[in-house]
């Protein structure tokens, strides 16, 4: 089977606190200040939860898989109780194997709850934001964290705000096409194999690995630095993804298309997206056709699609004699 046959597998990525800790943690104001050795632990789903009635005894259809978020409401509950029935609602709670806990507005945790914290080696968190403001922002990061994801064999770029993913065999043109596209001013994602993940269920967004970022292999020159040699603004972490092209041997192409009315699809993630298939041989500026597909997927995006435009003409002149 060839790279280009290949179908992209979907990942569910597996976090644990100590990774969310350490990528979200500025933008959560978040500190840690109890249960260090529990940052291993593993989040199980990717939301977040406020305890509620699970602090009262009540764990029936609880969302133990999710961090666990309190405010002053849970606070003012736990000090109303008596420091022995308040620690036996928090052992109760930690026994449910939560992954973790947040307090919100810099809330100070009780003394015996930090405790308990250790015992059950579960991390506690504090965060100076608004409870409402953090779970909406910690419930974005997770989303983003839980996101599924896939790797697509081929080159991405940014071409005038058109994500393209450019695709096809090995040897095909793929790096050299889009070595042409960064000398014309656009910018590169990824080279030869683009992650792809969903945000918020109906977009796929693509970037490169961080260790490959901005380099691209160029048979007979090796591994160039796109940034270095095209300045900075030739390369983005990330894009979303509106156009994937394969480039195909022309013998291979069954049918060429001559018209464009005929839209087909690749399928990433269960998410379709508009599909061009360039036929290859010698002479042909891959980069322009490659370019020109770009632009006219922007056309279509603003409601503008020049086959149709040009098949109704023809109908209305045909119609008119």
């Amino acid at each position: 089977m060839s790279q280009m046959d290949r179908v992209p597998k979907a990942v569910i990525p597996s976090v644990t606190v100590g990774d969310y800790y350490s990528k979200h943690a500025e933008a959560l104001h978040m500190k840690l200040i109890a249960g260090a050795s529990g940052l291993k632990r593993k989040i199980r789903e990717g939301s977040v939860n406020r305890p509620g009635l699970g602090l009262v005894g009540f764990f029936k259809n609880f969302a133990w898989k999710r961090v666990q978020v309190i405010g002053w409401a849970e606070t003012a509950y736990l000090n109303s109780l008596t420091p022995k029935e308040s620690r036996k609602r928090v052992r109760d709670l930690f026994s449910q194997k939560i992954p973790a806990i947040v307090f919100t507005r810099n809330i100070k945790p009780p003394e015996h709850l930090l405790e308990e914290a250790e015992n059950f080696n579960i991390p506690v968190f504090k965060s100076s934001m608004a409870t409402l403001r953090f779970l909406n922002a910690a419930t974005i990061c997770m989303e983003m964290d839980f996101a599924p994801r896939t790797s697509v064999y081929g080159s991405m770029l940014d071409i005038q705000g058109v994500g393209v993913i450019i695709r096809g065999d090995s040897g095909i043109g793929k790096s050299e096409c889009a070595l042409s596209l960064l000398a014309r001013g656009h910018s590169l994602v990824a080279d030869d194999i683009t992650r792809v993940r969903i945000f918020e269920g109906r977009e796929l967004i693509g970037s490169a690995s961080p260790v490959t970022r901005s380099h691209m292999e160029v048979r007979g020159l090796g591994i160039i630095n796109a940034a270095h040699l095209f300045g900075i603004r030739s390369v983005r972490h990330e894009k979303r993804i509106d156009l994937v092209v394969t480039l195909a041997e022309w013998s291979k192409v069954e049918d060429v298309e001559r018209v464009g009315l005929d839209e087909s699809h690749y399928e990433i993630l269960q998410i379709k997206i508009p599909h061009v298939i360039i036929p290859v041989r010698p002479g042909r500026d891959l980069a322009t056709i490659v370019e020109v597909a770009a632009m006219d997927q922007k056309l279509k995006t603003m409601g503008q699609h020049s086959a149709s435009e040009f098949n109704n003409r023809l109908i209305q002149t045909i119609s008119n004699q």
